[in-house]
């Protein structure tokens, strides 16, 4: 029997697909979910949700307990699940769209690298480093498994700080992205074998492979490379698969994404590329407020007893990797980790996107060598912004925010030093409390 704790449960949607996994394997309906967060109503609602998806599985005797003290949610647990956004869709992610676009910088997401990401990793950072410190108290043996982003900072922060506390970074965009990649070629993804490495929403798939039924492996990437060099796919992805037909191979995160990690596809004056490449401007933010309206949907959905809920399973890795070291079951997932060697042209202390195996013995990485040097040099264009970040938000020096904003690929591209400086301290003003003193 497992305890698991759910740090920013109020995240109701994606609350529902960890625990609809979880309840959902007979060797983990015994569970006891802990469930956290410092927004009542949220969590409220949130409990009502996984006390639906007990009964919808017939779990007689299923224990959840509500919290709005971490601590006392944390004490005893052997997983703890971090899916909080630390300030909020308001003010914060608002703020870090609205400034910059007065100093005519433009994003779609905000959330990983850029000068969102920039201030959402400094924001973020601390709180983590909270929960670890209460970790190392009240459940020290216990893996953090952190769904929250920018992944990559977070996770170099983590492994910085706090090489004591059980750790691994998760996301979906691996999974989602083979999915993708075999649904283009017209192949199931079961009969796909892949390889992929780098950096959270920044790995590339070195190898992607299928299997025939008499044995043989084909080497899918010519189809891919023709599909690319072709035009023939789909517009919304454009900005991956001209990556792709660039450097070679195919990048995880979406094209909405992907655009702003790089200096080639969001330009001021440049409408042209966005209407070629579909790239949305603030999308973030009209994704905000369309979740918002949804859990409203899904609050009178879920307090409505007579609606049935359905269980469905996700792709995520959460239950797999609780599985894998309860009973000890080989699972392989996609893990973000201290590098150490596990991308040999890449810094030992970056986090990385690898494959890792999973049993009683935890999340043991994969090596995989060397990437492809054009990848690695995609990925330097991150790491210089996420190494300075780390660095500001461990060192408290106001100075590596400017660092970290000047490298940037997509700011750097757009405004001057002196603007790029100006631009910071306006949103280490607004962020305010949300943010530590720099000095």
């Amino acid at each position: 029997m497992a305890k698991i704790c759910l740090i920013g449960a109020g995240s109701t949607v994606f609350a529902q697909n960890i625990l609809s996994d979880v309840l959902s394997n007979p060797d983990l309906a015994d569970s006891e979910i802990s469930l956290m967060d410092i927004d009542a109503e949220r969590l409220s609602t949130s409990e009502i949700m996984a006390r639906r998806i007990g009964d919808a599985l017939g779990l007689k005797n299923l224990r959840i307990a509500s919290f709005t003290d971490r601590r006392a949610a944390m004490k005893g647990a052997d997983f703890v699940i971090l899916m909080m956004q630390v300030g909020g869709y308001k003010p914060a992610t608002v703020t870090d769209f609205e400034i910059p676009k007065a100093f005519g910088l433009r994003q779609t997401i905000a959330d990983t690298l850029g000068i969102g990401g920039i201030f959402r990793a400094l924001r973020t950072i601390p709180v983590i480093f909270d929960i670890a410190r209460d970790m190392r108290e009240v459940c020290p043996d216990a893996l953090m498994m952190n769904y929250v982003n920018p992944m990559a900072m977070n996770s170099w922060a983590m492994a910085e700080a706090f090489p004591d506390i059980r750790y691994v970074g998760l996301c979906h965009s691996v999974q989602d992205t083979s999915a993708y990649l075999a649904r283009s070629l017209g192949e199931d993804i079961a009969d796909i074998d892949f390889r992929c490495a780098g950096l959270n929403h920044v790995a590339f798939f070195t190898r992607f492979e299928k299997r025939h039924k008499d044995g043989r492996r084909e080497d899918l990437y010519p189809r891919l490379r023709a599909k690319a060099e072709s035009g023939d796919y789909d517009r919304d992805e454009a900005v991956r698969w001209e990556t792709m037909k660039h450097f070679g191979h195919f990048v995880t995160e979406s094209s909405i994404h992907f655009s702003e990690y790089t200096p080639w596809f969001i330009k001021r004056g440049r409408e042209d590329l966005l209407a070629e490449y579909q790239l949305p401007l603030d999308e973030y933010i009209t994704r905000c407020e369309e979740q918002i309206a949804d859990w409203h949907v899904l609050r009178k959905e879920l307090e409505d007893a007579g609606k049935p809920l359905e269980v469905c399973r996700s792709n995520e890795y959460a239950s797999a990797i609780i599985h894998g070291m309860v009973t000890g079951t080989n699972y392989l997932i996609y893990g973000n980790v201290r590098n150490n060697g596990l991308i040999d042209n890449l810094p030992a202390n970056a986090a990385v996107e690898v494959p890792c195996h999973v049993d009683r013995n935890g999340i043991q990485p994969v090596r995989v060598g060397a990437v492809p040097p054009q990848l690695a040099g995609i990925m330097r264009m991150s790491l210089n912004v996420q190494e300075l970040t780390v660095q500001a938000a461990l060192t408290g020096r106001r100075d590596h925010i400017y660092h970290a904003a000047a490298l940037d690929p997509h700011t750097g591209a757009e405004l001057s030093l002196d603007e790029i400086r100006s631009l910071c301290d306006k949103l280490i003003a607004a962020h305010g409390n949300y943010l530590p003193a720099y000095h």
